[in-house]
C-alpha cells in the first residue's frame, strides 16, 4: 500500500541505481581500467588507447551525469505517486563506487536501499555482479540493512514502449523510399560464453526483442552482440561486424541498430557504434543509423517507476 492510500509517512528509503560507471574526464581513464582489471594497472598503451576512444566522444562519458538525472526524475516520479525515497547512485567502475554510496546512505540514517541495476537483462555478469558488489559492502556494516533489487523488466510493456518509441523515431531517419526496406539489428554487450552458462541473459534479449517485433511488425531484423572484451575466452555472438557483413553481402543497403541491452548514452553506443560500426557500414557500402539512446526518456522513467512499484508489493 502506498504511504498517500494509508495516510501514514513510513521512514525514508534509498533508491539506490546501480550503473556500470564512466570516466568524467581523461584523468579517471586509469582508475576506471584498473578497477575494471581488479587492482592491476594498464599499461601505457592500453591507457593510452582507451583515451583516445574517450577523446572522439568529447574526452568524457556522459553515463555518470545521465544516470544521476535517471535517478533524480524516477525518484520524483515514485514520491509524487505517495513514496519516500531518496535518491542515491553507485558505481561498479568509477566514483561514486556502490561503497561509498552506501556509507553516505548509512550516514543519512537510512536503512532500507530498494536497488535498480540499469541493466536490463539479467546474468551473473552484468546485474549479479551489481547484487554481488552491494552484498558485500552491506556484510561489511556494523549498521544492518534491509536490501531488495529491481531486476526482471525486461518484457514490461512499459519498457517495450520506450524501445518502440525509439525505433518509430529512427525509422523515420530514413528516406520514405528507403523505410520498408531497412533491417534492425539489436545489439547487447557481448558476454563471455562461460558466464551466461545456466544465465537468462540471452533469453531475457530474445524475449524484449520479440516483444518489440511484435508490435512494430518488422520482417527483417537480427540479434547481434558488441563491444566484446579481450583475453582468451569464447563470447557469445554473432558479433556487430559479422552480420553487417553478412547482410552486405545480401545486398542490403539499410540498417537501423537498436542498442536494447543499453540504456543511455556512453562509450559502447558513442564510440563502438556511432564511430566503429559506421565506418565498417561504410566500408560495405551500407548506410547504418542508430536509434537514440533511451536516457531520461519519459516512457523510460515511467517502465523503471512500474518496476520499483512492482517490487515494492511483493
Amino acid at each position: 500500500m502506498r504511504n498517500a492510500d494509508c495516510g501514514m509517512k513510513s521512514e525514508v528509503k534509498a533508491l539506490l541505481i546501480l550503473a556500470f560507471g564512466g570516466p568524467r574526464s581523461l584523468d579517471e581513464v586509469e582508475f576506471l581500467l584498473t578497477r575494471l582489471f581488479r587492482g592491476r594497472k594498464p599499461s601505457p598503451e592500453q591507457l593510452e588507447r582507451v583515451k583516445d576512444r574517450y577523446r572522439l566522444i568529447g574526452g568524457f562519458s556522459p553515463l555518470p551525469e545521465i544516470t544521476r538525472e535517471q535517478a533524480k526524475r524516477l525518484t520524483e516520479k515514485l514520491n509524487a505517486r505517495g513514496y519516500d525515497f531518496k535518491s542515491y547512485v553507485g558505481m561498479r567502475y568509477s566514483h561514486p563506487l556502490i561503497e561509498e554510496t552506501v556509507n553516505e546512505i548509512v550516514r543519512d540514517g537510512i536503512r532500507e536501499i530498494v536497488a535498480l541495476p540499469m541493466a536490463p537483462f539479467r546474468s551473473r555478469g552484468s546485474t549479479g555482479a551489481y547484487m554481488e558488489e552491494l552484498n558485500r559492502v552491506s556484510r561489511g556494516l556494523d549498521t544492518p540493512l534491509k536490501v531488495s533489487f529491481v531486476e526482471g523488466w525486461h518484457t514490461s510493456p512499459f519498457f517495450l514502449d520506450a524501445i518502440i518509441e525509439k525505433v518509430r523515431e529512427g525509422l523515420d531517419d530514413f528516406d520514405p523510399e528507403a523505410r520498408e526496406k531497412v533491417h534492425l539489428v539489436f545489439t547487447a554487450h557481448s558476454l563471455p560464453q562461460s558466464l551466461i552458462q545456466n544465465d537468462p541473459y540471452v533469453q531475457d534479449m530474445e524475449a524484449s526483442v520479440k516483444g518489440v517485433i511484435s508490435r512494430v511488425e518488422r520482417p527483417n531484423w537480427h540479434i547481434a552482440f558488441q563491444s566484446k572484451g579481450a583475453g582468451p575466452y569464447e563470447w557469445i555472438g554473432p558479433d556487430v561486424e559479422k552480420v553487417l557483413e553478412d547482410l552486405a553481402s545480401q545486398r542490403i543497403r539499410e540498417v537501423l541498430l537498436v542498442p536494447i541491452g543499453f540504456v543511455c548514452d556512453h562509450i559502447e553506443i558513442l564510440y563502438d557504434i556511432d564511430i566503429v560500426f559506421r565506418q565498417k557500414a561504410e566500408s560495405l557500402g551500407m548506410v547504418l543509423k542508430r536509434t537514440r539512446s533511451l536516457n531520461t526518456s519519459e516512457r523510460f522513467i515511467e517502465a523503471l517507476a512500474i518496476a520499483v512499484e512492482e517490487e515494492m508489493r511483493r
